[in-house]
């Protein structure tokens, strides 16, 4: 449950503006605010059958989305790539430091690593 949560969250995220307001209410109610069906329904004055068909729509409405832009998945991709990325670098770290490599090389290496960290952040932001 966890796992399609984080998932609904990230397609939310790149693709929730184009639901309508309504879908992103109840969205954001069930699942970042963790709201069942029946508290929505109470809030809203509609029945649970309507809160878990417009999240059923939402939802399908989002995977649509993702089938045909792969937002996600792309940024997935290159999240795990940056972390690959920045894990050679530390390990080009360790080696440089073994090796008592002059201090500019490891400098460079720790640039890199910070242009890895601006890339992520940016990434963030959207």
């Amino acid at each position: 449950m966890i796992e399609k949560t984080v998932r609904m969250s990230l397609l939310f995220d790149f693709y929730g503006q184009l639901l309508t307001e309504r879908q992103q209410e109840f969205f954001s109610l069930y699942y970042d605010d963790d709201l069942s069906l029946g508290e929505i329904a109470s809030q809203y004055g509609v029945s649970r059958q309507a809160v878990y068909d417009i999240l059923k729509r939402s939802t399908q409405a989002l995977e649509d989305f993702e089938s045909k832009l792969a937002l996600v998945e792309r940024y997935t991709k290159r999240q795990s790539s940056l972390a690959e990325l920045d894990a050679l670098l530390v390990s080009l770290l360790d080696d440089l430091a073994s090796l008592d490599a002059p201090r500019s090389l490891r400098e460079k290496v720790e640039r890199a690593r910070a242009l890895i960290g601006r890339v992520e952040a940016r990434d963030l932001e959207g």
